[in-house]
């Protein structure tokens, strides 16, 4: 599902990722542990295509079969609509939308039917307890409900990989356990990947493999 070799990103000067090797399976859910600065927002954000990695010699990822450095930017970005999800600590909800709105986006980016997306949409909004909140605006929505919206909008195109970073850093313990109940439903309902970096030991206990990134490598 996920198969990386040698990933180096420098920012300037510094060495923040210094020859990551990874391999997830598919359905596994793997969560990324560390102190601040070990790297792991980094590699999650290169992972999921939202940033490149410094070239170097033997350098690969590949993700679901596709060699994603390969691909020019406009088939990246549909690579990356159509097969991955992405859930942030802060829900990045638009707060002029409605809930529904909100769920939607991803799907009418990749040209989706407005019916067939409306009624998907409702759909995971429903399974995720939210059907009487389709209406309502983030700032009518509590912490919880917000971030389950978000959850919606990244299944919304149905990817075969979710990426999470932080994702219950910003709720109450109540609703980050549910959060975290809900990733192994989705899991075994829906067959999704799950890579997450959290602070949250809890959370990074219950994954199937747990990776410790200390200065820029995976030391397990």
């Amino acid at each position: 599902m996920i198969h990386a070799k040698n990933l180096h990103k420098y920012y300037d000067q510094l060495h923040v990722l210094k020859g990551v090797d990874l391999h997830i399976q598919k359905g596994e859910i793997v969560s990324i542990v560390g102190a601040s600065g070990a790297g792991k927002t980094t590699l999650l954000q290169i992972l999921g295509t939202l940033d490149k990695p410094t070239p170097e010699n033997e350098i690969m990822l590949r993700i679901n079969d596709e060699d994603i450095l390969t691909m020019n930017d406009k088939n990246l970005s549909k690579f990356r609509n159509l097969n991955l999800g992405f859930i942030f600590q802060f829900h990045q909800l638009l707060p002029e939308f409605t809930a529904l709105e909100n769920v939607c986006i991803p799907a009418f980016i990749a040209n989706k039917p407005k019916q067939e997306t409306e009624t998907e949409a409702k759909k995971l909004l429903d399974y995720l307890g939210l059907s009487h909140r389709i209406n309502h605006k983030p700032n009518e929505l509590s912490g919880g409900e917000q971030q389950r919206v978000a959850v919606a909008r990244a299944l919304i195109n149905k990817p075969a990989i979710i990426f999470a970073d932080e994702p219950s850093g910003n709720l109450d313990t109540a609703s980050a356990e549910n959060l975290h109940q809900l990733f192994f439903k989705l899991r075994d309902e829906l067959g999704q990947t799950f890579v997450i970096v959290t602070h949250n030991e809890e959370l990074a206990n219950m994954a199937d493999r747990k990776l410790v990134m200390i200065d820029g490598l995976i030391s397990n």
